[in-house]
This record gives structure tokens, C-alpha cells and sequence, in this order.
């Protein structure tokens, strides 16, 4: 079983005289087919499924149904000799299937043993997020294999911890294993899921109605059984001088890697990717600033490989730097980079105008939300566009001329929120 990697550049490497920042989109793709990537082996992933059973979880009596038709759809998915657990999660966290605190392989006779355990679910109690993803993380300590993956839900805050304490954990378990984050109903936070989700790597979004949790639940699983090599880096090295200003994940979601990084040797260091599967691509926002040098200079910006988890390089690209008095050149923007950077500033516009306006700023929040439009409308992410105008009253989208609207769904407002951050991807070349 293995994967195939290209790591590609864009860029505009041509830089007037005293320039000193490089960008690039640096795009990775994983190839390989059903026939020749053989799905993970029995004993190279495991799962685990945590399930928020809050007192709140009992209103209405549909959610909790619900959230258990779900995990059961997820264990369903799960291929005969993965490891797994499932969670439930309140102001403690407790093991449901199986009872011991361990990972059980999946198999006809497991499977049913836990969804018959799940049905015993019974809702009472707070939310305390953090230990849940203790108890996640010491069942992933003992799987030394390959993708660890959990799933999330929860339906309300996390009221039994403080956001100081909920740090402390993600700090411990961030690169321990990755986390698809879910919110049912409306009553939860969107920043405190993305804060989780971006730390672990995953997703977070939101499932308004639960009666769509068991769809939802079903498609994570068969992403994570889709995944083939786990622990999978970006490592940059820079010339002396040199160092990375950011690096983010731009596609197919805005993510920022720069804080995680780990150092590598002599001017390089390693950002984590997580688990990659077949037929996959994803983008890059690197950001280098150098030393100015002379017109006529060129010089390597950064090595960028992609690296395996036992440290084999999979693949490699080259960020260069050239300095030029020919404005023309100089001053060419490069599609990739420019569009990434509209996505960028599409996600900040979306959330500082969602925070206007719940702060009752309706200038702010209509100049913010009226930008976004605009934004999504020249980058053509049209899936943005639909949310935003169930936000506000569209006039004018290119020139994002809007009106607030009076009255908003908290649901729609909440799609918006959590889904800013998925970008449109952007043609190469």
C-alpha cells in the first residue's frame, strides 16, 4: 500500500529592488487508485466517537434519537478490524462500548455489541470538552499504527470548563490524533468548535436539524477509512536570513499551520498535515520573508518537501526569489496567491461582521458583510454567496452594496459562521 505525492508552485518570483516577501501556493496532491492503494490495514486506524449526553441533549427528545441513529451509522461504516471506541461526554467522560477503557476491533459481533450500547444512552449532566478529549487521547496512546480520527458532537457550550483550561488540552493532544467537530441544534459556540477543530486538524460544522446527523456521522467515517498515510509534514527549509512568515492551509479550508510548527535541523522546520488519502489535493499560502538583494539576484526562498511519517520525503518544490527593475514583471499578481488571499480576507470579513452585528454595530456589520459579498462574488464561491444572502439583502454584489436584514434565522447565521472558512478552490495556471 502506498501513495503517490506532487508538491507544485506558483508563484511570481520576481520582485522589485528592496523587496523582502515571497509568497507561493504550494499545492499537494495524492494520487492513487482503488486497485493499486489498498485500504488501511486492520490494525493501522482507529476510531473514536464521542457523543455529547449533556442534560441538554433530552430537549428535544429528537436530538438525543437522533445523535444515536448517528453513531450508529458511523460504527456501521467502520471496516471490520479498525479500532474503536465510542464516548459519552458530560461534565465527566465515560466509556460506552467497550466498557474498559481500551479500543475494541471492529468486526459483526463488536459493531452490534456497541450500537446496542449506544441505544442505552441517557442524557444528564454538563459539558466538559477537555476531558473528553483526555479520555480520546489516552485511547489513541495505545494504537501505534496508522490514521487516529474522532468524531464530535456536542449540542451547548463548554460550561464546566474554562477556555484556560480547555487550552491546556488541546496544547497536549494537538498531533495526537485528528477531530471532526460537530454542533447540533443552535446553542452552541462556533468559535469554541473551530478553535478545537483547527488544533486537531478537523473539520467543524454545523447540523441544524438533527434528523441530518446520521448522513452527516456516516460521511466522516467513510472519510476516515478513506485515509491511507497518516502523520504526513510539510517541511521548510529557509536561507539564513530568512524566515517563514506563515504558512496556511488555504484549500479545501482556511487553516493556519504557522504556530505548529516543530523544528527540524538547521533553518527548517515541520508543519503538520494529518492523514491523507487517494485521489486528494490540498493548498498551501507560504509566506517567506529574505534578505533584499540586488537587481539581477535570484535566489532559493525556501525548499518545500513533503515528508512521511517514518521522515521519507514524498515530494518537493522550490520557492524562488528573483530581483528585477522591470515593473512589469515585478509587479505581475500571481492567480493563485491572489485569489487565496481573497479567501482569506472573505472568511475575516464574514465572522468581524457577524461579531458586529451581534454587538448591535450595524455600520460595521453591514461595511463588513457588503465586502464579503463582493469577495465571493469576484472569486465565484457562489456556495458562500447563497449563505450570506440569507444574511443580509443583496443590492449590488459587485459592488457588495447590502442591507442587514431585520430578522435572521440563528441557524443561518450559524451556517455562515462555521462554513467562512471552507474556500472555493482556484484554478491552476
Amino acid at each position: 500500500m502506498a501513495l503517490e505525492f506532487a508538491v507544485e508552485v506558483f508563484q511570481n518570483e520576481y520582485l522589485p529592488e528592496g523587496a523582502a516577501e515571497v509568497n507561493a501556493i504550494v499545492t499537494v496532491t495524492a494520487t492513487g487508485t482503488a486497485a493499486d492503494v489498498a485500504p488501511v490495514a486492520s490494525a493501522d486506524a482507529a476510531e473514536v466517537i464521542i457523543v455529547d449526553t449533556s442534560g441538554s441533549m433530552r430537549y428535544p427528545p429528537t436530538k438525543l434519537a437522533a445523535a444515536k441513529q448517528a453513531t450508529a451509522a458511523a460504527i456501521d461504516t467502520l471496516r471490520d478490524g479498525v479500532r474503536f471506541a465510542v464516548v459519552a461526554g458530560t461534565d465527566t467522560a465515560r466509556m460506552v462500548y467497550p466498557r474498559i477503557q481500551a479500543l475494541e476491533l471492529a468486526g459483526p459481533r463488536t459493531r452490534a455489541a456497541a450500537k446496542e450500547a449506544v441505544q442505552r444512552l441517557r442524557a444528564d449532566g454538563g459539558t466538559a470538552i477537555g476531558r473528553w478529549l483526555v479520555l480520546a487521547d489516552n485511547l489513541f496512546a495505545v494504537h501505534s499504527g496508522g490514521p487516529k480520527h474522532a468524531i464530535l458532537l456536542t449540542d451547548g457550550e463548554n460550561q464546566h470548563e474554562t477556555p484556560q483550561q480547555l487550552a491546556r488540552v488541546l496544547d497536549e493532544v494537538a498531533g495526537s490524533f485528528t477531530c471532526d467537530c460537530r454542533g447540533v441544534g443552535t446553542d452552541w459556540q462556533v468559535s469554541e468548535l473551530r478553535r478545537i477543530s483547527e488544533a486537531l486538524l478537523g473539520t467543524v460544522d454545523i447540523v441544524a436539524d438533527p434528523q441530518g446527523l446520521a448522513d452527516d456521522f456516516r460521511s466522516m467515517a467513510a472519510n476516515a477509512m478513506g485515509k491511507a498515510m497518516a502523520d504526513v509534514s510539510l517541511r521548510l527549509w529557509t536561507p539564513e536570513g530568512a524566515q517563514v512568515r506563515f504558512l496556511k492551509q488555504a484549500s479545501p479550508g482556511l487553516l493556519d499551520l504557522t504556530g505548529r510548527r516543530v523544528e527540524a535541523g538547521p533553518r527548517t522546520g515541520e508543519y503538520p498535515t494529518g492523514a491523507w488519502a487517494g485521489a486528494e489535493s490540498r493548498d498551501y499560502h507560504l509566506c517567506v520573508r529574505v534578505k533584499p538583494a540586488k537587481v539581477g539576484d535570484r535566489m532559493l526562498a525556501s525548499r518545500v518537501s513533503l515528508v512521511g511519517p517514518s521522515g521519507e520525503v514524498l515530494g518537493q518544490g522550490r520557492v524562488l526569489a528573483t530581483w528585477t527593475d522591470d515593473t512589469v514583471l515585478s509587479t505581475r499578481i500571481n492567480s493563485e496567491v491572489a485569489h487565496y488571499t481573497g479567501q482569506a480576507e472573505l472568511a475575516e470579513a464574514i465572522q468581524d461582521g457577524l461579531e458586529a452585528r451581534k454587538a448591535g454595530d450595524v455600520g460595521r456589520a453591514t461595511a463588513k458583510l457588503g465586502r464579503a459579498v463582493k469577495l465571493a462574488h469576484e472569486s465565484g464561491n457562489t456556495d458562500t454567496a447563497k449563505l450570506l444572502a440569507k444574511v443580509v439583502d443583496v443590492e449590488d454584489p459587485r459592488t457588495g452594496t447590502v442591507k442587514l436584514r431585520a430578522r435572521v434565522a440563528d441557524a443561518d447565521e450559524m451556517t455562515l459562521d462555521t462554513r467562512s472558512t471552507v474556500t472555493k478552490r482556484v484554478g491552476k495556471g
